[in-house]
């Protein structure tokens, strides 16, 4: 399994028809990119923990796509729905990070450098 993880913020003036043009893009890309297999959003949950007080504050919501494999991924990435995607995330966020993650076993994490 292959992981796409956005971290995002949206722009401070970021107008109704703009956030409405931004979840259609992803509904879009959704309906149409025959190799995503699961979609999860979340928003952002500050709890009082000591590790948010380190925190940047850079994201309010992620957006994690999955995919079967690299090729599935790959396809996502140079499908038409997903530039359009891309065009919307330059009009509508003040900041992004974008991640992609292979699942790997716990015991992988011995490796750690």
């Amino acid at each position: 399994m292959i992981s796409h993880l956005v971290l995002l913020k949206a722009r401070p003036d970021l107008s109704d028809d703009g956030r409405e043009r931004l979840v259609s893009a992803f509904e879009r890309a959704i309906r149409e990119i025959p190799t995503i297999r699961g979609v999860r959003v979340g928003s952002r949950l500050v709890v009082g923990a000591g590790y948010e007080a380190g925190m940047s504050d850079v994201a309010d919501y992620l957006v994690a796509i999955d995919f079967d494999d690299v090729d599935g991924l790959t396809a996502y990435l140079q499908h038409p729905a997903h530039a359009d995607l891309g065009a919307r995330f330059s009009d509508s966020l003040a900041a992004a990070l974008v991640f992609d993650f292979a699942d790997v076993a716990l015991e992988s994490l011995r490796q750690l450098r």
